[in-house]
């Protein structure tokens, strides 16, 4: 058994010996397995992430301006090429709902993993909170049914699209790939009619400032502004890396995982080059970089809406829905795997008779209508998230690097183009962003550590001794420990 865990045993959620022991307390904590192959998959690699390209991106152009946004966007979309490719390598050793926690706990120890586990937590908690918030204001800007941005569309969101969850998972992913695929299909037609519009000249209109080292028409706010603008050039990419989470569900994970991963992320860059430049050059930088929906003012400007603007502001909404329903899926699921392997109360990895884990959809989905009700500051909560995720980048990067030179014998279904060298640029910019995020909001950075450490000291002093070593996460490990020891022996 490994160290500091413990195999449940007597009353399903107890600690002590009886009758039941691990299989019990694992069958009221199972998923659906076979739910999903690689074309749901894919949809909800893509569904993470599209929301950001309706609105968000556009605030780097005024932390780099154009040039400064696109360096940006190349560079973290390095990252996260890197970062899937290790993904793809570590999901078909660990085809497990534990995602980035399991390949850091195998990797890097207990710690490793619940620093990974809770990063990513932050990451799709305060996610779908945040973007609660821009449905709300997308459904009082569209006038729908006489709403207003308000704690009742809030709680709408999350009453209606958790119900969903909570049906099933099969078809909770259906629901999310038709929405996505609406979401998709209006960035296509909205940038077939931005590129009507298209000027070169329109690209490098902010103006630039001379008190910027290195600043010019192309980096308006000189070499420091390509280092800003690094959390907006994740907006096109943030959450793909979510994915793994659902191998426990999925359909022959080892082969549809890399799968789903590779063809998600190739979709996600074709959406943002379009999106950015074909945005950016129809009515131009300046004019865009402040829009809460950029795309809306790209076709319209500051004239009468269009019938093609009024389309796109709909497809926004549908969006940031798929977005949404997605983030609440992966943060159910890691919160899932933590708590089924004793980092957090167990109670939260019980699953209903349909292998829905309930209170990890509805504990989470109470915290995200708290903080939209009560705080109101959507981008502030995003910023938050962007910290998070950028933490748990450089722990799951390392953790590919440790196992390829710790265990390089170990079976690996798939294996990563490059091998450590490729999850060693990943480690490197997610560091990069991650000290980028305090060039950005330093409140919201400070914000995610202060949480941090409640729940490290909440590993420390309390969880770490109760550990199960029944989970499949931790089993893994465990072996990985046995086998060490055989070679010292």
């Amino acid at each position: 058994m490994a160290q500091g865990t413990e195999t449940p045993a007597g009353p399903p959620d107890s600690t002590s010996p009886g009758a039941t022991g691990s299989a019990a307390y694992l069958r009221r904590r199972t998923l659906r397995r076979g739910s999903a192959g690689w074309l749901l998959l894919t949809g909800l690699g893509v569904a993470y992430v599209v929301s950001g390209d309706f609105s968000g991106w556009n605030i780097g152009l005024s932390k780099g301006g154009f040039g400064g946004l696109a360096v940006a966007m190349v560079l973290m979309g390095v990252m996260y090429a890197c970062l899937v490719f290790a993904l793809a390598e570590l999901s078909a050793i660990l085809p497990t709902a534990g995602g980035g926690y399991g390949f850091a706990r195998r990797a890097l120890g207990t710690w490793g993993g619940f620093l990974t586990g809770t990063a990513i937590l932050i990451e799709y908690i305060l996610a779908p909170a945040a973007i609660s918030l821009f449905i709300g204001d997308y459904v009082e800007s569209l006038g729908l049914f006489g709403l207003t941005s308000g704690w009742p569309v809030y709680l709408a969101c999350f009453a209606i699209f958790i119900g969903i969850h909570l049906w099933g998972v099969g078809e909770a992913l259906r629901f999310s790939l038709v929405v996505t695929a609406i979401a998709v299909a209006a960035l296509l037609i909205f940038a077939v009619g931005a590129f009507t519009e298209f000027d070169a000249g329109r690209l490098n209109d902010i103006p630039a400032d001379p008190s910027a080292f290195g600043s010019n028409s192309w980096l308006p706010y000189g070499l420091l502004g390509i280092w800003a603008a690094f959390p907006f050039g994740m907006w096109f990419f943030l959450g793909v890396e979510g994915v793994p989470l659902a191998a426990e569900e999925a359909k022959d994970p080892v082969r549809s995982m890399p799968k789903a991963l590779a063809i998600s992320l190739a979709v996600l860059v074709f959406l943002a080059l379009i999106t950015f430049v074909s945005a950016t050059g129809a009515q131009g930088a300046d004019a865009i970089k402040e829009a809460g929906n950029p795309l809306v003012v790209a076709l319209q400007g500051d004239g009468e809406p269009t019938a093609l603007s009024r389309f796109v502001n709909y497809a926004g909404l549908a969006g940031l829905v798929a977005s949404f329903f997605s983030l609440i899926f992966a943060g159910s699921r890691q919160l899932f795997a933590l708590s089924r392997a004793g980092y957090l109360p167990r109670f939260l990895s019980l699953t209903n008779r349909r292998k829905s884990p309930y209170p990890g959809l509805l504990i989470p989905g109470v915290i995200g209508f708290t903080l939209a009700a009560w705080s109101g500051n959507g981008g502030r909560m995003l910023n938050v998230a962007v910290f998070g995720a950028t933490i748990s980048y450089a722990l799951m990067a390392l953790s590919h690097i440790v196992l390829r030179r710790r265990e390089p014998d170990l079976p690996r279904p798939y294996r990563t183009p490059g091998g450590a060298r490729t999850s060693g640029v990943a480690f490197v910019l997610a560091c990069s962003a991650l000290v980028a995020t305090f060039l950005v909001d330093r409140d919201a950075a400070f914000i995610a550590l202060g949480v941090y450490a409640v729940a490290l000291a909440y590993f420390a002093f309390y969880s770490r001794h109760r550990l199960v070593a029944a989970a499949p996460e931790e089993e893994f490990a465990a072996l990985a420990a046995a086998e060490a020891e055989l070679k010292r022996d």
